[in-house]
């Protein structure tokens, strides 16, 4: 009887990990139709909706953030809001207020108006417009998807997801994220420029008559579904031992640090940031069809998950050293066994 069953099992299983890639390959392809190019981003994205995180993409205006988001809304039958960050924006605007409405007797009550955090799919657009105090009316909701206002908690449903912009090169009347606040962050994603090809692609998409969109594929029961999966993928011992390693690499104050770090790394990763490496390699496994998680997908996801935990001191950012090119550096020279 046991030996009946476990094929039955073994077979059960290799179908779940073909339809979760059947899945993500579904909804890479319909961002596909409207996203040229960006295909790391586009996977940093749904890893990270799926390792049930919040994810920060950066990038020069114009390179399509606020369209990638737009473009997994139309694909995600969820309920999608979109928050426009400006210096004026208060916390109210963001989680909602109470208000004073007549009831059917006339009588006066105070009652909750939800803001637009309330929503599956959460676009914070330009987040780092707002003021400080504006920006951690979000700390809560990412962290304990949870809304407290006047002393009355209000949770939020599930999927929860945020997907905040920034530009990372104008500076003037924007306020830079504090670390708290960056931590909240499972992937900071950055987007790159096109090239060519990926421009003429663009420009067929956009000057024509036709307008790309995406259809709807994932309700909201099956994201919190892959998300239950994704956190049953198992992950052998040495394997998260390779990213714990990788984490401790990156603390300047840490046994025999490397030079690198030793002499421009101010703060390294969190406890989180370890959690995001291992939450979002094991989401890359199942995209790839493996139930098991490997060091390769440790890798793959090691600097979308380091590059906002990790801070430069001030001779790091005085000889304006590339924080990419020094965590890859670390990774490459951690050893794996």
């Amino acid at each position: 009887m046991n030996d009946a069953a476990e094929p039955r099992t073994a077979t059960d299983l290799a179908q779940q990990l073909t339809d979760f890639a059947e899945r993500c390959g579904q909804l890479r392809g319909e961002i596909g139709k409207v996203i040229v190019g960006q295909e790391e981003v586009v996977d940093g994205v749904i890893i990270g909706l799926l390792a049930d995180g919040h994810v920060l993409l950066e990038g020069i205006p114009g390179l399509g953030k606020t369209r990638l988001v737009r473009t997994l809304a139309e694909a995600l039958h969820v309920e999608f809001s979109r928050i426009q960050f400006t210096p004026d924006l208060m916390p109210a605007d963001i989680v909602g207020t109470h208000v004073l409405r007549e009831d059917e007797t006339g009588g006066r009550r105070l009652v909750f108006e939800p803001g637009p955090i309330f929503a599956n799919l959460v676009l914070a657009d330009e987040i780092n417009r707002a003021t400080p105090k504006t920006q951690s009316a979000l700390l809560e909701a990412m962290q304990e998807t949870t809304v407290t206002v006047g002393g009355e908690t209000n949770p939020l449903g599930p999927p929860f997801f945020v997907l905040a912009t920034q530009n990372p090169l104008e500076m003037e009347g924007t306020y830079p994220l504090p670390e708290a606040q960056l931590d909240r962050f499972l992937f900071k994603l950055r987007m790159s420029y096109p090239g060519t090809d990926e421009l003429h692609a663009i420009l067929d998409r956009t000057t024509s008559g036709h307008t790309p969109t995406a259809a709807p594929l994932w309700t909201a029961e099956q994201v919190i579904a892959m998300r239950r999966a994704a956190r049953l993928a198992p992950i052998a011992h040495a394997v998260q031992e390779y990213a714990i390693r990788i984490g401790l690499a990156t603390r300047p104050e840490g046994d025999r640090p490397a030079e690198a770090v030793r002499r421009y790394v101010r703060i390294g990763a969190s406890p989180r940031g370890v959690q995001a490496m291992v939450l979002g390699a094991k989401v890359h496994a199942l995209i790839r069809g493996r139930a098991h998680v490997a060091r390769e997908d440790i890798r793959a996801v090691a600097l979308p998950a380091l590059r906002h935990r990790v801070l430069l001191n001030f001779e790091g950012e005085a000889e304006r050293i590339d924080l990419d090119d020094l965590l890859q550096d670390l990774v490459d020279n951690v050893p794996e066994g």
